[in-house]
């Protein structure tokens, strides 16, 4: 694993999913809508990384929340937009098994400044490509 992790800010709150579940009932093009919105805001903590790309990542994810008010699971839910648009700008090639060795989730919060971080550290090559 190398030293220096990449470090995202994403800046503000991500949908959980129960607000993304709501959104999808209500009416699948607003669903569609938040998530291009949700994907949109990744994007913007990725732009100083822009051509550089991790072949294997361990990512570690910290929702810094407003309040305690939406559940851990619901809040971490928003990974999926995270892993999305890590592809979109090409620091990731795929999100599959070959290229995310795991995650782990942190959780804070911050009245002032919700945010998301997270910390992509590059790993070698599969080394349980032999496991099933």
């Amino acid at each position: 694993m190398k030293d220096k992790p990449l470090h995202i800010i994403i800046p503000g709150v991500l949908p959980g999913l129960n607000e993304y579940v709501r959104a999808n009932r209500a009416n699948p093009h607003t669903g569609s809508q938040m998530s291009r919105q949700a994907h949109a805001l990744c994007r913007t903590g990725m732009i100083r990384y822009n051509g550089r790309q991790v072949k294997r990542a361990r990512i570690v994810f910290r929702w810094v929340e407003k309040n305690k008010r939406r559940d851990k699971d619901n809040v971490a839910f928003a990974k999926k937009f995270i892993l999305d648009a890590l592809q979109e700008t090409g620091i990731l090639k795929n999100d599959g098994w070959e290229e995310v060795a795991g995650f782990t989730d942190e959780f804070a919060v911050n009245r002032k400044y919700p945010h998301v971080e997270v910390l992509i550290y590059e790993e070698g090559g599969n080394n349980d490509s032999n496991q099933q």
